[in-house]
Formats: C-alpha cells, structure tokens, sequence
C-alpha cells in the first residue's frame, strides 16, 4: 500500500489499525531502496503518529525502531522519552541515541528508564557519571552489574561517597575489578563504620572497644589492599591516605614489616620529595646513615629509623637469596634490636621506644596469625 493509502486510512481508524499503519510505515521508511521524495512523506506521517493518544500506537513505532541504524533520530529520541512502556524498547537497544541523548533521560526518566540506560551494551563514560551521580540505587546497581560500562576512577570515588553506605551497592563494589585501589580503601572504611555502628557490636563491646577494634581491622585491611594493587596506582592510593590522614607511623611501619617495599618506596617518594630512583637506590644498597637522612627527609620519627633499617637489611637479605625468612622473623629481628635500648639510656626517649616495642609485638602476633591461617588453609587444601 502507498503511503497515501494510510495516511487516509489513519483518521477514522481503530487503535489496532493504527498500529498496524505504523509498522507498515516503519518497514516502508527502513527500506533501503526507497526514493527521496517518499521516504520524506513518509517520516513525516510517522512524526506525526508520535503525538497518537494511544501508547500502543507509539510502541508499534519503538518495536519497529528499537534495532536500526537507519531509524529517523528524531523520532527515537522522542519514543525514548516517552512512558516507560514505550520507551524500554529505545532505551535498552537503539544505537541512534547520543550520550546527550541518554543524560537527558537519565536526568529526566523514572529509575526504570536510568536502569535501562545502565544495562545497556554500551555505556561511555560520561553516562556512567550521569547515572552515578543522580542514579537510583537500583539504576546504579544495574551499571555495577553491568561490566562492559565504562566507569571512570572519578566516577567510583564519587559513587563510594555518595552510596557508599548501601550495603547492595557495597556488595557490588567489591566485587568489582574496576574499582581503584584508593576506592577500595575508603570502602573498607565505610564496612568497619557500618560493623562498628551496629547495635549488637555496640552492645557485645562497647563503644570504646568497638572503635579500636574496627581501626586495627581498617589498618589490617589498608594493608591487605596495598598487595592486591598496582604499581601504578600506589600515588594514588598514597594520596588518599594522607587525605584521610591514614598514612601514619604505625601505618608504615607495618607496610615494611610486611614486605610491601615497593609501596614503602612509592611513600617515600611522596614524604621526602626524593626521585623514585634515588629512594630505590638508598633502599637497595643506601649506607645506614644515607638511609637515615632519607627516613627523616620524609618526616618519619627518630623511633622509627632503627627497625625500618633492620626490617630492610632483612628484606633485602631474603631478596638476594641469602636468608629464607618471613614476615614474622623480620619483625623479630625488629623487636630483638629495640629491647637493648629498652634497657640501656636510650638513644630516643623511653616511652617512644615502649610505644614502638608495643606497635611491633601487636604486628608480629598479627603476622603469626596470620601465618597460622595459611598453614591451616594450605593443609585443608591438599
């Protein structure tokens, strides 16, 4: 039939006619064969059936739509702003919709249509921050799930803030690969909250207690999280830290009696102003007292000089392949080089050589601990 037949045809006829009249208009307009001047009429009709008082009429139109490359941009732009039923069609296939486009709806849609959006094939960058910006929880859940979104660091830290006390979104959050190092920190920040602030641990614990508790688990899980990243996130993840002022003494201290030299150095890098590769250098090989004047470059107490040199020697001793040791008997070593001076008139005052003792023996029952469970696990697994 031409098309003048249904645009006659469209005035006095039923819902079901004109839903028909549509997808045959459609199908007429995606003909690639069809010559100028009718494939004008014809876009024009189907403009005009847009303001069609029946959704269903509309919806004939989206199916039709939903799939081409070669639909009228116009006309999808419209059924993706439409009632949702009309509009899930658009919203989760139509490649003809611009990253414009999708932001308005996300801006302007209910949460069913920023769903859509987010479990789209392909979701840019800057959807992904529209929708975690302004986003349902449901929506924002959608992109997570969603693993080829693009999702810029910015956008995650930003998400962390904003929900980051939604336990589904939690969930997704740390399953997710793309998430930054700096990101997973402060979410390790926000679960211990979440645990601490519970009504049962408030009253098994105590306030006091509790807080403890969760900051030694914060530390614990800080570093965890520096083995499970980057080299090339650790300025970041440094940089968070001192924002949240968690790059503490005890912080680095624990860092180095656990082996993570490279994060150590990328610290220090950060605290002294000192090229990676001198740092590197002064760790590999640096004399004692060069490596002192690099520990005080970088601000870090007197108290601490003398176990961070010896948990150095040590690590340097176990990467050379002269000595077979672990985390645990590093910091031994650490603590057996601190207790002369417990003893003797100190070098440095006695109550930091009493706090730095105390610092390394909770640390070297935290690595025997440690150690246990991965015997345990290792036997188990055999």
């Amino acid at each position: 039939m031409s098309v003048q037949h249904y645009v006659k045809m469209i005035d006095n006829a039923s819902v079901a006619q004109r839903c028909h009249a549509a997808a045959a208009l459609a199908h007429i307009y995606l003909q690639p064969d069809l010559e100028f001047d009718e494939r004008r009429s014809t876009e024009a009709v189907l403009t005009l059936l847009l303001d069609d008082p029946s959704p269903k009429v509309r919806l004939a139109l989206a199916e039709a739509f939903s799939t081409s490359a070669h639909a009228p941009a116009h006309i999808v732009a419209s059924l993706a702003r439409d009632q949702i039923e009309v509009a899930t069609y658009i919203l989760g296939r139509s490649v003809l919709l611009s990253d414009a486009d999708l932001i308005d709806c996300v801006a302007g849609g209910s949460g069913e249509a920023q769903r859509l959006v987010a479990a789209r094939a392909k979701v840019s960058y800057p959807v992904s921050a529209a929708i975690i910006e302004i986003g349902e929880v449901e929506a924002v859940a959608a992109l997570l799930a969603n693993s080829q979104a693009q999702i810029a660091d910015i956008s995650f830290r930003r998400l962390v803030e904003r929900l980051g006390h939604v336990a589904e979104i939690r969930t997704l959050l740390i399953d997710d690969n793309r998430l930054p190092a700096d990101c997973r920190h402060a979410l390790a920040v926000r679960i211990a909250e979440a645990l601490c602030q519970m009504d049962m641990v408030m009253a098994l614990m105590g306030e006091r207690r509790a807080k403890r508790i969760t900051r030694d688990a914060c530390v614990r899980a800080s570093v965890s999280l520096v083995a499970a990243t980057r080299i090339d996130e650790y300025p970041a993840l440094i940089e968070h830290l001192q924002l949240r002022g968690d790059l503490t003494t005890a912080f680095v201290i624990r860092i180095v009696a656990a082996g993570k030299i490279d994060f150590f150095a990328a610290v220090l890098v950060a605290l002294s102003g000192y090229s990676l590769g001198r740092v590197r250098s002064l760790i590999i090989d640096g004399r004692p007292a060069a490596l002192g004047a690099l520990l005080s470059a970088a601000g870090l107490p007197v108290s601490t000089h003398l176990p961070l040199k010896v948990a150095l020697e040590g690590w340097r001793n176990v990467a050379n392949g002269r000595q077979d040791v672990g985390s645990p008997e590093i910091i031994r070593r650490m603590i057996e080089h601190l207790e002369p001076i417990g003893r003797d008139a100190g070098t440095f005052p006695a109550a930091a050589n009493d706090d730095m003792l105390s610092l390394l023996k909770r640390i070297h029952l935290d690595a025997i601990r440690e150690n246990a469970r991965e015997q345990v696990l290792a036997i188990t697994a055999a």
